[in-house]
């Protein structure tokens, strides 16, 4: 039994633990060449003092105070792109005319830099969230749409013979074959658009300065706090990641068989 805990424990854990030792000895390696000088410590700080700002930055910044204002955003946003994305998606797949006119639009607008666009958006919707809010639905839209689309797309020509062969509806089609089929490809769809959400908010926050994790980055930015500055952004980086596990540990559960 010990013999075979060994190999069991590796092939479950093996890529995360190879990811993490990875992470340690590329942080371990820029730490040695900021302290030699190689890398110059007042453009980056060295990844010790990177670490030691955490404490501070979560203690007098409110970090999470901030957060919970940003992942409010995020989940607005991410939640309105799947919404609309999902059934504007399903339609282009069932309209190959729409589907030809409007996906080199949408791949287009994927590949935008929407965040550059703020000013338009400031005057639309004033100096509030709800123009964080939109600037990050818009730019969440496209990833879902293209990869339903996508998934749609992809099912087994077999798994819709078989619809066919029990004279199912255009409605029990796609809820019982079409849609589980391009669920995987779907989630893909989906943490792509809420990487690009956030990516988004946080961007508008940091140029308009306004609630979250972005104003605090610029914030610790104007004041030439190096080390604090990077903390956030590593804590954005982690936002993302926590982000990302809640959407794999959702597509497990609808699907537990995979």
């Amino acid at each position: 039994m010990a013999e075979k805990s060994g190999p069991s424990f590796l092939r479950r854990n093996g890529p995360e633990l190879f990811g993490a030792l990875s992470l340690l000895a590329a942080v371990l390696v820029f730490e040695a060449l900021v302290r030699s000088g190689i890398v110059n410590r007042f453009v980056i700080p060295p990844p010790s003092d990177i670490v030691l700002a955490f404490e501070r930055v979560i203690v007098e910044e409110n970090i999470l105070g901030r957060f919970r204002d940003t992942a409010v955003e995020m989940v607005i946003a991410g939640f309105a792109a799947v919404g609309v994305g999902v059934p504007i998606g399903a339609f282009l797949y069932r309209s190959a005319l729409w589907r030809r006119a409007m996906e080199d639009w949408i791949g287009a607008l994927a590949a935008a830099p929407i965040v550059l666009a703020f000013p338009l958006f400031l005057v639309l919707f004033g100096r509030s969230p709800k123009t964080i809010i939109v600037m990050g639905f818009v730019h969440g839209l496209a990833p879902i749409i293209l990869k339903m689309v996508e998934g749609l797309a992809s099912t087994r020509p077999v798994l819709i013979n078989v619809g066919r062969s029990l004279k199912m509806t255009s409605s029990q089609m796609f809820w019982k074959i079409l849609f589980p089929s391009a669920l995987p490809v779907i989630f893909t769809g989906i943490r792509l658009s809420w990487t690009f959400v956030l990516i988004t908010i946080v961007g508008v926050e940091y140029l308009i300065n306004l609630g979250g994790l972005g104003q605090l980055i610029n914030e610790l930015a104007e004041r030439y706090d190096l080390p604090g500055t990077y903390a956030g952004i590593c804590f954005v980086v982690l936002v993302s990641v926590l982000f990302f596990v809640i959407l794999e540990r959702v597509e497990s559960w609808l699907q537990p068989g995979r």
